[in-house]
């Protein structure tokens, strides 16, 4: 990156420079909040539609910025040692700035405009031509008067192809974006509705559009809309530019003959000049094939061969393009228009979200909408009515407007909630919120929806733990069968509620009215209380450091030693608590926590002579209640624990909820379920309970896909360290999970199997961290993509433990939580 001395830039942008510095500019920023170099870095503060950047100076300098581009000079002592440098418009300035350092570089640079498609084409031509250049483009969708300088910005002489995109809402904005990109190689994507509001006709948006390629050799275009191919021809008239233009019909440089549809891909053939050409594509939409096309022409004039284009384009990546549908969490379908909001474009996503058929259910997320050009109350009157013809049946607003008109929504049947902006939105969201459903999400740039599209949209990573929430309520009654009416019950919840996902199963607890629920640790118990869950909730590892957050969010330690409870007495005292409700662990035998018989007689005084606190349960821990030949063990702990536990409730004097069961022991031993059981694994329907006669239901299912198939010779080997080598030539999948994603390494050369279309196949060579190899050879023709059950569907999570040499808590905690977690209920 060009570092500019800051004497430099003041001279550059023709402000005037307060204070002397040495400083060498390297990095511009506009957001307080994504300085990360800021001894390098120059804060421009621009005066936005929503925020004025002078407001965030202060914030700025705290995270060490120094240099500070101004329209006005605040208080500068203030900003001791820091350098202000002031112009009239602080935006202008950004623009010249990244317009006089465009300049030093010679290299090609392809600039993009259109009305849809800008984002995919610029990061489609990224993937195309990534092996023959070296490119500098625009990240994410930085197309904007701010973002196209920012973009422009990254440009070195480590690139030599430089890809920009440009957008504009009303006239006169492209001439700034043209000096800045001053691209030698043009791409008009396409010419639609969006973003009319600034622009008196078509033919007007249009041409101001155009001028980005003023110094342009060449453009590309679709000759198939009219009025763009008019207007096109009439600027290549005025300039030295050419002209290279697709079709379907005749006329054009490209000549697209023919698009054949396949099941999940769509094969384009075309002729381009006086030679044909095929290629494909792993999409079907009338979008893709046309962004395809509009790269395939680049990627022709650029003078790469045909085989890399047939190659390019059958690896596509999918991209956040507009009105793409994807699945989403807990069996939704997600429509994704995050990038505008008017009316146009809403008829033409609610026009899509009606054609789907998968779900009954329909939800939109709607921003305001900004500078339609009708008055408010019959705007959004006219938008109440559409979402009601489309059939909407839950709306979620979001912005000041869309909160003003809520009423409108409710009052043509639909419901409607409202927030302020898309942080209050994200404050509330909830995954189990949405289930079953099509949802459209639609709105202004300005909203950043993206952040609502990642959390409903089912992550790429195609490793997937699905929980069935049905099969976890159904185990849970099957417990409560065996329970007396007065018996309590406590659901353990810690270690990410057995690799299940906390909230989701304590939300589900909640609603089932469990009595208890229990965390291993305090930030656990947190999180589940900002999550909304009211249940009373034991944390069974306080420590000092987290007593503040016990009683701040209204958690009940487990006291399990005089240490802890000297602990926790002093911070009581200094807070000016009193009767705070705690459990205490007695130990009976495990030897790992608790207090011990011969404490008793202390530990009693200690709490009965104290005010501090509330005993509400007293509980030890049963070592090997699932095991017939440790009953005698068990009936001894229980002998042990009933007399501590009745001699504490005398000595405290009053009772205490006693409570000894764990899950094996529910259904083993019904006469120590006592006043309160703790179920844990066995809600899931694993571990040694799901064999002992119950039925019980696993409700886990951890699948993933097949990432290639490859043909291996005997006597090759397979991965690290060529632990196992062919006997015969064999067919090897590689599967995307790893011992990273919580498959054992022990699952290693044929210890480990998975299925594959109902069938076992056995793990080939060792396990590595994000991929495992298995022998595919007895199944034919298996292909990449397809699914692979790693448990669940016919392996059950005590075959893996069983395989591994381990347990299924082992197993179930020990998926990673990059793992994405699917909830459904049948």
């Amino acid at each position: 990156m060009t570092a500019y001395p800051v004497n430099d830039i003041a001279r550059i942008v023709n402000g005037r420079l307060i204070g002397a510095s040495s400083i060498s500019i390297d990095h511009i920023v506009t957001d307080s909040r994504k300085i990360l170099f800021p001894a390098g870095s120059a804060f421009f503060a621009i005066a936005g539609y929503r925020r004025d950047g002078h407001l965030f100076l202060a914030e700025a300098f705290q995270r060490g910025v120094k240099c500070f581009v101004v329209s006005f000079v605040p208080d500068l002592q203030e900003f001791p040692g820091a350098v202000f440098i002031v112009v009239e418009d602080t935006l202008s300035a950004l623009q010249t700035l990244a317009a006089f350092h465009r300049s030093a570089f010679h290299y090609p640079v392809i600039g993009i405009t259109g009305s849809n498609g800008k984002t995919i084409v610029k990061e489609w031509l990224n993937h195309l031509l990534q092996h023959q250049f070296s490119i500098v483009r625009s990240p994410k969708s930085y197309n904007s008067q701010i973002g196209v300088p920012l973009s422009v910005w990254q440009m070195d002489d480590t690139s030599n192809l430089g890809i920009f995109e440009a957008g504009i809402s009303t006239v006169g904005e492209m001439e700034a974006l043209s000096h800045i990109i001053k691209p030698n190689i043009g791409v008009f994507t396409n010419i639609g509705d969006a973003h009319s509001e600034g622009f008196v006709n078509m033919r007007e948006k249009i041409s101001e559009k155009l001028q980005l390629f003023i110094d342009a050799k060449w453009l590309v275009y679709c000759r198939d809309y009219a009025e763009l191919d008019e207007q096109a021809v009439k600027f290549a008239e005025k300039h030295p530019i050419k002209l290279f233009r697709w079709s379907y019909h005749d006329g054009a440089e490209l000549r697209i003959l023919e698009t054949e549809p396949r099941h999940r891909s769509t094969v384009i053939h075309l002729r381009y000049l006086s030679d044909e050409y095929r290629y494909e594509i792993p999409f079907t939409s009338a979008a893709a094939i046309e962004n395809s096309i509009t790269c395939a022409v680049v990627m022709l004039n650029l003078g790469l061969q045909a085989s890399e284009m047939e190659l390019g384009m059958m690896s596509l990546p999918s991209l956040a393009m507009r009105l793409e549908m994807k699945q989403g969490i807990n069996r939704c379908t997600v429509i994704n228009d995050s990038y505008s909001a008017d009316l146009s474009s809403l008829q033409l996503a609610l026009d899509f979200l009606r054609q789907q058929q998968q779900h009954t259910k329909r939800t939109v997320i709607l921003s305001d909408i900004p500078e339609s050009g009708t008055a408010e109350a019959e705007l959004y009157l006219h938008v109440a009515a559409v979402l009601k013809r489309s059939n909407v049946n839950r709306l979620k607003g979001i912005g000041p407007l869309m909160c003003k008109y809520q009423k409108v929504f409710t009052a043509a049947g639909m419901e409607a909630e409202m927030f302020i902006s898309t942080g209050d939105f994200l404050a509330d969201f909830h995954p189990l919120q949405y289930k079953d459903e099509v949802i459209l999400i639609k709105g202004a740039r300005v909203f950043e929806f993206e952040r609502i599209d990642q959390l409903l949209e089912l992550k790429m990573h195609q490793t997937v733990l699905s929980i069935n929430l049905t099969a976890i309520s159904h185990n849970l009654n099957v417990y409560r069968r065996y329970l007396k009416p007065e018996t309590k019950i406590m659901v353990m919840v810690k270690a990410f509620s057995y690799g299940s996902g906390s909230y989701e199963i304590a939300n589900l607890m909640q609603f089932h009215k469990v009595d208890y629920l229990a965390v291993a640790y305090t930030d656990e118990g947190a999180e589940l209380r900002k999550a909304g869950i009211s249940t009373p909730i034991m944390v069974m590892n306080p420590e000092a450091a987290s007593f503040p957050a016990i009683t701040g969010y209204d958690l009940q330690p487990e006291i399990f030693s005089f240490d802890i409870l000297k602990q926790f007495s002093i911070y009581l005292k200094s807070e000016g608590i009193r009767e705070f409700p705690i459990h205490i662990k007695l130990d009976t035998g495990m030897h790992r926590l608790g207090f011990n018989a011969e404490d008793l007689e202390l530990l009693s005084a200690e709490l009965k002579n104290s005010s501090l606190f509330k005993v509400v349960s007293v509980f030890t821990h049963l070592v090997a209640s699932e095991d017939p030949g440790e009953d005698d063990f068990t009936s001894h702990q229980s002998v042990r624990f009933l007399e501590a536990a009745d001699y504490l409730s005398r000595e405290l004097g009053y009772p205490v909820i006693r409570h000894i069961s764990n899950t094996a022991a529910i259904h083993r031993h019904p006469g120590l379920q006592l006043d309160m059981v703790r179920l844990g694994i066995g809600l899931y329907g694993s571990g040694k309970n799901n064999s002992a006669g119950l039925d019980l239901r696993e409700a886990s299912v951890l699948t993933t896909t097949v990432a290639q198939v490859r043909e291996v010779k005997a006597g090759e080997s397979i991965g690290y360290s060529r632990k196992a080598v062919l006997k015969k030539d064999s067919r090897i999948a590689t599967i995307r999970i790893g011992y990273a994603d919580g498959y054992p390494r022990a699952l290693s050369n044929g210890a480990g199997k998975v299925m594959i279309r109902n069938k076992l196949v056995p793990v080939a060579g060792l396990v590595c961290m994000d991929m495992t190899m298995v022998d595919v050879t007895d199944i034919p023709d298996v292909v990449a993509g397809e699914e692979v059950v790693i448990f669940g569907k016919g392996i059950s999570v005590k075959d893996l433990a069983s395989w591994s040499g381990t347990i299924p808590y082992d197993i179930m905690t020990g998926i990673s939580q990059r793992v994405k977690r699917v909830y459904f209920e049948e």
